[in-house]
């Protein structure tokens, strides 16, 4: 005696769960083909990678600022000294005052005027920049500069023999003639690592937020403002140890009343303008590792500001996920 057979009256009225075709029995066999049910739509939250990114902006942009100011500083330094114009004419690595100086022998028809060096047939200072010198007198300001030249180096000795009157002559300090060969070397070095950091500091303006696509961009950018900044502390400490030294070589015989002086000013801007390129250098190691890319966000290694995205993940929160409406609204009729 066969046992009965028990079906839902879902099963024998041959509807499916969302009210599609019949189910057919399949022949010989009370299997029945059970159609698979709707894919369930799950919610992916969005993100705004602008707004994701946003703290890598304002670093980069950080860092762009530093190396306009670094640009800033080190063009009035290169500019120092090569006229006579407000702030230009003030700015100058080194000084050398000869007011006062005593002269070794001087021809009888010489008479005192105004100072010992304008009875010389010498100015009272002269300004030494990167281009060239300035030389004028005390009561009358700077009187002329002689034209920019490149690789220029400072050799008081000519400057001075070239001026001096005839059948009056000064003893220089003997270290002069010994460190002029090591200045002529450090001053074409100096010209060089100035004007080479100056112009990779300009281009790192404009290349800087190229990083934010990528952190791999980050690397290249960092040794490329590394080299900026390695160039322009080389220059700054050759002015700085060379120009100190000749100072203190110039004065180290009091008996000539030779006066000498470094440029505060123009140290002034060559420090600071060194120091924004290592603080731009420094930005660009840190997101070399730090402050999620536009490629960290859409490959999904890093979130970056959480703030972007529609929803925040947080575990207390419901999730959006379930079945669509009309499944629902679907099945509910059906059960009714």
């Amino acid at each position: 005696m066969a046992l009965p057979k028990f079906r839902s009256s879902r099963r024998r009225t041959g509807t499916s769960i969302d009210g599609d075709a019949s189910l057919e029995d399949t022949a010989g066999s009370d299997r029945t083909a059970v159609q698979s049910p709707s894919p369930v739509n799950v919610y992916h939250p969005t993100v705004d990678v602008k707004k994701a990114t946003k703290k890598r902006k304002h670093w980069i942009f950080i860092a762009s600022l530093f190396f306009f100011i670094s640009v800033v500083f080190l063009i009035l330094t290169i500019i120092g000294t090569i006229n006579d114009r407000p702030v230009i004419r003030s700015t100058y690595f080194f000084r050398l005052d000869l007011t006062n100086i005593i002269p070794a022998s001087t021809s009888s028809d010489i008479t005192l005027v105004n100072s010992l060096a304008r009875s010389l047939g010498l100015h009272d200072f002269y300004d030494v920049g990167l281009w060239g010198f300035c030389e004028g007198y005390n009561d009358e300001g700077i009187t002329s500069c002689s034209n920019p030249k490149s690789l220029y180096w400072f050799n008081p000795v000519d400057i001075l023999l070239d001026e001096l009157l005839s059948g009056a002559t000064i003893a220089l300090p003997a270290e002069i003639n010994k460190i002029l060969k090591l200045i002529r070397i450090a001053s074409h070095v100096m010209f060089g690592t100035f004007l080479t950091g100056v112009c990779m500091n300009f281009v790192s303006i404009f290349i800087t937020p190229i990083v934010i696509k990528s952190r791999w961009w980050s690397f290249p950018i960092a040794l490329w403002t590394f080299i900026a900044a390695l160039l322009t502390i080389v220059g700054t400490v050759i002015a700085t140890v060379m120009f100190i030294i000749f100072r203190n070589v110039i004065t180290s015989q009091s008996d000539l009343n030779i006066g000498a002086s470094v440029g505060t000013q123009m140290f002034a801007f060559m420090w600071v303008g060194t120091a924004f390129g290592i603080f731009g250098f420094i930005i660009h190691l840190c997101l070399s590792c730090c402050c999620a890319s536009r490629r960290d966000v859409t490959t999904g290694r890093r979130k970056g500001n959480k703030a972007a995205y529609e929803d925040d993940l947080d575990e207390k929160k419901p999730r959006k996920i379930g079945m669509p409406s009309f499944i629902r609204r679907k099945t509910a009729g059906q059960a009714v």
